[in-house]
């Protein structure tokens, strides 16, 4: 049987009106998967479309492997030297996804080449490393993001308009900490080659604690930490069973003071076994307090002096936050019907490429460069007090 009348796929969609955007990712492998599935997903779930997005090309340094990444995900094709991608003038967005210490040169040169910059956290791995590229997309007049994902949980969202809207009253206590386990046995070789430049625990998931701590509650005035590494030497990742030194951090506690009078702990550890991606955060108040876990990560845990459905019981009420008014919902599934992690990076890539096509702000909600280069700061007065046993005051080079 034939059906009765036949249309056009609507993706692409064939509107001369809509902006074209190029997407160049610099990256293919983890976050590379995570990034491009969502730039896929975006015309079936936000609809109708701001803007035509096309794959336009993927980089590596690997030939073999970029070029069956783009067949994979769908890019029209592929370099192996980001500075061609970056000067492709069919790319409107760079993204990168590569690791730590190839985000700053690339971001720069695409900022000069007049492309807006999506970046992969942390956004460098010093801050002044961070305030060169700031600098750089601010000089270029570009749109600039940094993908703290977690911010584009929509209970995470709720949270924040919760304490906007005041029914915490004064804020007390953030607790935030971030552990996972592929680290713990130090007989086990790492699952990945150990990358080039500095790395560790304070960068790879301390960035993600520090970018919700300042969400969540403001910025911090001071702060006291400590890193260590409890596994110095682990076997090689090669399989020959030598081996190798282990110099970056696998676990840090941080105390921070706020400018508004918050005291808060956050920590991070790649050792904590038993642990796979265990994020979870409180913030206590006056009148009342929130809590989240990534590991289950649409409800929200309130608790509202007074505000208690049954009377005589006090207590954390569970929200399940999947109904059409809450945030980001009315794009997703009928309520009950819950997201998942990959899902936080589609609503955080249509909002940069929204942004993009309607030249709109990318803050507040998002983190802009300016959010990866105060997370910076923080991280390397982190570092600092830990290598001299003093709290260090936080202070912005603007």
């Amino acid at each position: 049987m034939s059906p009765k009348s036949r249309v056009t796929p609507a993706t692409p969609v064939e509107t001369a009106d809509l902006p074209r955007i190029g997407v160049g990712m610099l990256g293919y492998n983890f976050m590379g998967k995570a990034h491009s599935n969502a730039y896929r997903k975006i015309p079936h779930i936000f609809w109708p479309p701001t803007a035509r997005i096309r794959l336009v090309a993927i980089c590596g340094r690997t030939e073999s492997a970029v070029a069956e990444a783009a067949r994979r995900y769908g890019y029209e094709g592929y370099y192996t030297d980001w500075r061609d991608l970056v000067a492709d003038e069919e790319v409107t967005i760079l993204d990168n996804v590569a690791w730590h210490n190839v985000h700053a040169d690339p971001c720069v040169a695409a900022a000069e080449h007049g492309k807006h910059v999506l970046c992969e956290k942390p956004l460098a791995v010093t801050a002044a490393e961070a305030k060169r590229m700031l600098d750089a997309v601010g000089k270029a007049g570009v749109k600039h993001m940094v993908s703290f994902n977690y911010r584009f949980a929509p209970a995470v969202r709720l949270a924040r308009e919760i304490i906007e809207r005041g029914y915490l009253g004064r804020l007390h206590n953030v607790r935030i900490r971030y552990l996972q386990d592929h680290q713990a046995n130090p007989l086990k070789p790492l699952p990945f080659k150990m990358p080039e430049g500095k790395s560790g625990v304070l960068l790879g998931l301390g960035s993600h604690v520090i970018d919700m701590a300042r969400f969540l509650v403001g910025e911090p005035r001071a702060v006291s930490g400590f890193l260590t590494t409890f596994n110095r030497q682990r076997p090689a990742s090669d399989g020959s069973g030598r081996l190798v030194d282990v110099t970056d951090d696998d676990s840090f506690v941080a105390t921070v003071e706020f400018q508004n009078g918050v005291v808060g702990t956050l920590e991070a550890s790649y050792v904590c076994s038993g642990r796979k991606n265990h994020l979870t955060w409180e913030v206590n108040g006056v009148k009342g307090s929130l809590s989240w876990d990534l590991e289950d990560l649409n409800r929200l845990h309130v608790f509202l002096e007074g505000d208690s459905k049954i009377e005589g019981v006090t207590g954390f009420e569970d929200v399940l936050v999947t109904e059409s008014h809450h945030p980001y919902h009315q794009h997703w599934w009928p309520f009950g019907h819950i997201l998942g992690w990959e899902h936080l990076h589609t609503n955080l890539i249509q909002h940069f490429v929204n942004a993009v096509a309607r030249d709109q702000p990318v803050g507040e909600y998002a983190a802009t460069f300016e959010d990866g280069y105060k997370a910076a700061v923080i991280g390397d007065a982190i570092e600092e007090s830990s290598r001299t046993g003093r709290r260090v005051e936080i202070s912005y080079d603007f």
